[in-house]
Order: structure tokens, then sequence, then C-alpha cells
């Protein structure tokens, strides 16, 4: 998998952490076995539970709820999905999730597995930026963010890297 061999060969990491659903386990598992690291499973890194709209494409979405779709589309922090969460929810757990690493591995490199809602929510909250934001960020599917926790705060070094894809 490219983007093991781009994290072993770019970072030192002593732990992957992924969501517990499968595509993302399977991608740490190939970088802990990259990077010789441990790999653990972070329920708060699990994806935006799109309720009703889990496993929908998006044609099927916007025909089960038109009005729906579109302020997802155009107003995703006003947006709860009906038996599902909402961008808030998410902040919450990504918040969640970043404490609980930082608290373990206050120094250390670690890599954190997740969906392009999480990672766009983790990168808002590096950045300082609203939720209403959240598609102003592309997630590509195995790119790589790099943020640096110091004293004084986030530092967002690379965003959306997918140059160890090739297709």
């Amino acid at each position: 998998m490219q983007v093991a061999q781009r994290i072993a060969q770019t970072w030192p990491c002593g732990i992957i952490y992924t969501s517990p659903l499968r595509r993302c386990h399977d991608t740490g598992s190939a970088i802990a076995s990259s990077t010789n690291a441990s790999l653990a499973t972070l329920e708060d890194l699990n994806d935006l539970d799109y309720g009703q709209w889990q496993g929908k494409g998006w044609d099927e979405a916007r025909m089960i709820d038109a009005r729906l779709f579109e302020a997802w589309r155009n107003f995703p922090d006003k947006v709860v999905f009906p038996s599902g969460e909402s961008l808030q929810d998410v902040a919450a757990r990504a918040a969640r999730a970043l404490r609980h690493v930082r608290q373990l591995h206050a120094n250390e490199t670690t890599v954190m597995v997740s969906h392009d809602s999480v990672n766009r929510v983790i990168l808002s909250l590096a950045l300082s930026l609203p939720l209403s934001s959240y598609w102003r960020l592309t997630q590509d599917p195995c790119c790589i963010n790099e943020i640096e926790y110091t004293d004084h705060g986030p530092r967002v070094c690379r965003v959306n890297d997918a140059a160890h894809i090739t297709r």
C-alpha cells in the first residue's frame, strides 16, 4: 500500500490509531506493518453517521430528501442527519480523540487513520475554521494531513497530500 510506504519512509511513528471501520483498519494495519508500530482502534475516529443516508450515493441521497441534500452541500454545519449525527457531534468526537492521543503520546509522532469527514473536522479545529468551511477542505482517499502540536497550538504542515498515489 503506497500510503504505508510513504509514512514508513517519512515519519518515525510508534502507534497507529484507526477508525473501527474495516477500510481504515486495513490501511492502519498496512501502515503498522510498514513502520513496525503498534495498532489500536479508536471509536471516536469513526465516520460521520449519515443515519438514513448511510450507504447511499449522492444521487440516491438527493432523491430521498432534496432539501436536506442541498442544505448538506451549502450549509453542512446546520445539518443533522435523520437518525444520524451532525458535524458538531463529529467535532466533539474528534476533539476527544485528539485529547486522548495527545495525552498518551505528547512527544511522539502518531498516525490517525480516519475518514474524510473526520479529517475535515480535525483540520477545521486545527485551523480554527468554522464547521461551515467543511467543503472547502478536500480529502482524497489515502491522503496525508500533517499537524504538529506545539506549546503555541496546532501547526498544519500538510493537507491532502497524495503525492505517493500512483494511478
